[in-house]
């Protein structure tokens, strides 16, 4: 029988019997797997700390992960409570654990859980750990899983983790005292009270709830996909905003390591794309002076390969470094020395790396409210925050085309394709392609990207398999040189054709067409 493989920091699959699926026989000999490679790496006796969402399973493979670290000498601190992604990765590094297992399948649909791996240091395990440890559990050397999982014991460690949490999110971020209005949804899963709790901390009471989303449900009943990229998922959201007056709209995904906002843009409420975000909170943080960072280390933020270019810019205008890394923030936390931000495209931002080495849905919530504290306070909202970027740095507008396949040859092929006959022009602008899997240096991966500029717009279209769902993704941006707020209304208009076209021909290359 298939086995579920390892993908992005560990398994993900539907909740169901037999090797190629998550249940407790699955998770027991993929902890004692990661036992045993942790005992060999010298790390006997070492703290391990072990966390879970509401999703279905997640109790029972947590109690079987917890069990088999204890009974392999391990010194586990269980999180017990649901509790988001963020918490089990903040506790980690800051307790200084040879490893972190969160149980969650992230924003995946019902039926789906997961196991996802920190190692030291708090950040998502990366090769050759994970081809290791798979190595382990290919070779059944593992014992099955105790039948019987012990309960943990109480552990103030654990007890205290979410407050210590909260804590750091309070010395980081601080206080405003506002009176923004806030509309929330911790989308069915288990974000909802901390992000109450730290919102309050930071000066913001006027919170306003989907009362629907609100209560941890593994079901996801109000949602088609309980990911708030979906279109339809932030419905709810955005309605509540509008008939409540919010200034700000925020969605977090299941396990609250992501966060998507919505604001009035162009006169109407809006989900913003995880790019604007990135370029929203990128500025912010480089606006400001970090006292945790070293003066003779000269800031960085950081974005994936397939993530917009307007933080590469806004960083240039600030005087800080741009890294550009693989996508996953296993890659995007380790970008280099003097991180202080990064994100993907797909609404994830780490905007305390030196805390939380992921993407952490609950502590960018605040730095958006807080965001959008200034900009009500100076007579608008995030909308004019990201017409200021545009007028500064050129519009940027960015977009992704999936297209599912039913078998994973159809996408080898097709990316075969694209390199043998590459397009010559795309929207009307001749490019040039670029294939990352020639690249020698550490963006080496299975993925090509067309470049080209004409007429002041510049244009980006990159093709990837998924790394997690049988689908190829294309990666659309369109950049006009900055403008002044006179002639803004009509480069947004080009830049939203200009995307258009990148859209429908990005359809016609993955069905073969050129």
């Amino acid at each position: 029988m298939t086995r579920l493989r390892f993908g992005t920091a560990g398994l993900r699959g539907r909740v169901g019997p037999g090797a190629d699926e998550m249940n407790v026989e699955v998770v027991g000999r993929t902890t004692a797997a990661l036992a045993q490679w942790l005992l060999s790496h010298g790390h006997r006796g070492a703290t391990v700390v072990v966390g879970r969402d509401a999703r279905h399973g997640s109790a029972e493979f947590f109690a079987t992960t917890v069990t088999e670290l204890g009974a392999a000498g391990f010194d586990v601190v269980a999180l017990d409570s649901p509790l988001p992604t963020p918490v089990l990765a903040f506790t980690t590094r800051e307790l200084g654990a040879a490893a972190g297992v969160m149980i969650t399948a992230s924003h995946n649909p019902p039926a789906d859980n997961g196991y996802k791996v920190y190692l030291d240091g708090g950040a998502q395990l990366i090769p050759p750990a994970d081809a290791e440890i798979e190595e382990l559990v290919d070779a059944d050397a593992a014992p099955p899983p105790d039948p019987a999982p012990t309960a943990p014991h109480p552990d103030p460690r654990a007890t205290a983790a979410p407050d210590r949490y909260l804590a750091r999110i309070a010395t980081r971020l601080g206080t405003r005292h506002s009176s923004v209005r806030i509309a929330l949804t911790p989308m069915h899963g288990v974000g909802g009270d901390l992000a109450l709790r730290a919102l309050a901390a930071a000066g913001f009471a006027d919170v306003v709830v989907v009362d629907e989303q609100f209560a941890p449900d593994p079901d996801f009943p109000t949602v088609a996909f309980p990911n708030p990229e979906e279109p339809g998922a932030s419905d709810l959201l955005l309605a509540l905003a509008q008939r409540r007056g919010a200034d700000i709209a925020i969605a977090l995904d299941p396990d609250a390591d992501r966060c998507a906002v919505g604001a009035v843009v162009d006169g109407r409420w809006r989900m913003l794309t995880g790019d604007e975000t990135g370029a929203l909170l990128g500025s912010a943080v480089l606006a400001e002076a970090d006292p945790g960072v070293e003066p003779s280390v000269e800031p960085l933020v950081a974005s994936t390969i397939v993530s917009g270019s307007m933080l590469a810019e806004i960083a240039a205008a600030a005087g800080a470094r741009h890294v550009r890394t693989l996508t996953g923030f296993k890659w995007l936390v380790r970008a280099g020395d003097g991180l202080r931000y990064a994100y993907e495209e797909a609404i994830g931002h780490c905007v305390d790396p030196d805390a939380v080495r992921d993407k952490d849905g609950i502590s960018a919530a605040v730095a958006l409210a807080i965001l959008a504290h200034d900009r009500v306070a100076a007579g608008g909202g995030l909308g004019d925050a990201l017409d200021d970027l545009f007028i500064h740095h050129g519009v940027h507008r960015t977009g992704q085309v999936a297209i599912r396949a039913e078998r994973l040859s159809d996408i080898a092929d097709t990316m075969a394709r694209l390199r043998a006959t590459p397009p010559t022009t795309l929207a009307g602008v001749a490019v040039d392609m670029s294939d990352h899997a020639t690249r020698s240096d550490e963006l080496r991966t299975d993925a090509v990207a067309f470049t080209g500029s004409s007429d002041g717009a510049r244009i980006r279209l990159v093709a990837r398999p998924s790394g997690t769902e049988p689908k190829l993704k294309f990666y659309l941006e369109v950049a006009l040189t900055p403008t002044d707020l006179d002639h803004l209304r009509a480069h947004k208009d080009r830049a939203d054709t200009v995307l258009d076209q990148l859209r429908d021909e990005a359809g016609q290359l993955a069905g073969g067409g050129s």
